[in-house]
């Protein structure tokens, strides 16, 4: 008996002593859930066909688990960033709706009209009219900063589960991925390991401080890979809100240039200094970027803090900014690292002049080129000053056809391995077609309806 009442006492203490491990500690994720959680909000939409604005993560699971798409009902997420009633989701969730309607926390719900929104993006705005009730909202946070390693909460409701909340970190940035949809890229994406599932699209990525830091909007399909989620930074989301709320639509920044991916062929026969990047091939006449002090042959690297490393990054990095936003864009020149500040512009500024001409049978790359006149000019509806040679014919299977050279274009300049020469007349253009070897990578700047490209190649012919 005296054995057994030991055997008692020790276990009670043990037992005890398990109870006062941590005894007042509180994770900090339950303080942004009772804080930001009651902003969060179930979108759910009838729509206009039997596609339209499911949410495509929840595809999948209904084929697998279903054998079929609801065919008039989708469900996502959003959250309440303004007291007036004003949500913010993705545009893919509520852009083809019938009919949209908002569950709150605490049961409540509210018809929501489509403010605005951009496919592009996948962002939108929707409004519910609160009348009388105060709205929770939840803080906006900035993407700008964050750091891989930080802690990221994400709440929504994932095939319908209202009010979900999963943890992890952010996994990286500035991620690009195909839409699913298959309409476009996703660009300068948040990438998170937090889970996120089917209907958490929409819903916010949030900070320890209860900060939302971006739009949570896609993952990667289990059976492809696990804990990679995506999400929209914020800080590109809230450039566009205010217009989004104004007029429903948002225009998209204009840069002013024509662009290329930098490959081995062009880094051998332009003699780059960087093997990466995109490369500037012309400008637009007064454009931003002319007026900035960007160069043909600059290799843009950067777009504020967003790396570039091909002419779809920086055409999707530029779209990220509404018109007038100043960006830092950081170059290449020939080696000199140089940073200039750029006041984006509107589209109407595209330009309207440019290209060149010239005559002489070139079996070597496979072209009938000829001298530029002014009525070749005329007819091409060139309206500024341009030498060159004009091709008149192009013979299939040789190398300017395998790269894109077609009847009407007028070559420029030619790179050789890094040496460029001049064409000015047709003289030019045999001296520097001479010069072309086996193995030469080779780049000619081709004008054409008032765009200039490089078409590059390396010279393999006899």
């Amino acid at each position: 008996m005296k054995r057994f009442v030991v055997l008692v006492v020790i276990t009670i203490i043990a037992f005890t002593g398990l109870a006062i491990v941590n005894p007042d500690y509180e994770s900090p994720i339950v303080n942004v859930v009772d804080v930001a959680g009651p902003a969060v909000v179930r979108v759910d939409v009838q729509i206009t066909d039997s596609m339209g604005a499911l949410d495509p993560l929840l595809e999948e699971f209904f084929r697998r688990f279903f054998g079929d798409i609801p065919p008039r009902e989708g469900i996502g997420s959003g959250f309440i960033f303004d007291e007036e009633g004003y949500i913010m989701t993705n545009d893919h969730v509520v852009q083809a709706a019938a009919k949209i309607q908002v569950t709150l926390l605490d049961g409540s719900t509210y018809p929501a009209k489509y403010v605005g929104g951009d496919r592009e993006l996948d962002i939108a705005v929707i409004k519910i009219d609160p009348e009388d009730k105060e709205l929770p909202t939840v803080g906006i946070g900035s993407s700008s900063m964050l750091r891989i390693g930080e802690w990221a909460i994400a709440i929504g409701n994932p095939l319908g589960f209202q009010q979900t909340v999963t943890v992890g970190v952010i996994s990286a940035v500035e991620r690009q991925i195909p839409k699913p949809d298959r309409s476009g890229y996703y660009s300068n994406l948040i990438q998170t390991d937090a889970a996120i599932n089917p209907g958490n699209s929409g819903g916010p990525l949030l900070n320890i401080h209860g900060q939302v830091v971006g739009i949570n909007t896609a993952l990667v399909a289990p059976q492809v890979g696990t804990a990679l989620g995506f999400a929209i930074p914020i800080d590109v989301a809230m450039r566009f809100v205010d217009v989004l709320i104004a007029e429903g639509v948002a225009e998209k920044a204009f840069l002013g240039v024509y662009h290329t991916t930098v490959n081995e062929n062009l880094v051998r026969s332009l003699n780059l200094k960087t093997n990466t990047g995109a490369l500037i091939t012309d400008l637009v006449p007064g454009g931003p970027a002319d007026r900035a002090g960007i160069q043909p042959l600059d290799v843009v690297k950067r777009v504020d803090n967003q790396d570039i490393t091909s002419a779809q990054g920086l055409g999707a990095a530029i779209r990220n900014y509404p018109p007038g936003a100043e960006v830092t864009i950081t170059l290449d020149r020939m080696g000199e690292v140089i940073q200039l500040p750029v006041v984006l512009g509107h589209e109407s500024e595209l330009r309207t002049d440019e290209p060149e001409e010239d005559f002489f049978d070139d079996s070597k790359l496979g072209l009938k080129v000829l001298e530029l006149t002014q009525e070749d000019l005329e007819r091409l509806g060139i309206t500024r000053e341009i030498s060159g040679v004009l091709i008149r014919e192009v013979v299939s299977g040789k190398p300017a056809a395998k790269v894109g050279v077609r009847t009407d274009d007028i070559i420029t300049r030619i790179s050789i391995m890094g040496e460029i020469f001049t064409i000015k007349s047709l003289e030019d253009y045999v001296q520097a077609v001479e010069q072309i070897s086996k193995g030469d990578h080779v780049s000619l700047f081709v004008a054409r309806e008032s765009v200039t490209f490089l078409a590059t190649f390396e010279y393999q012919e006899q």
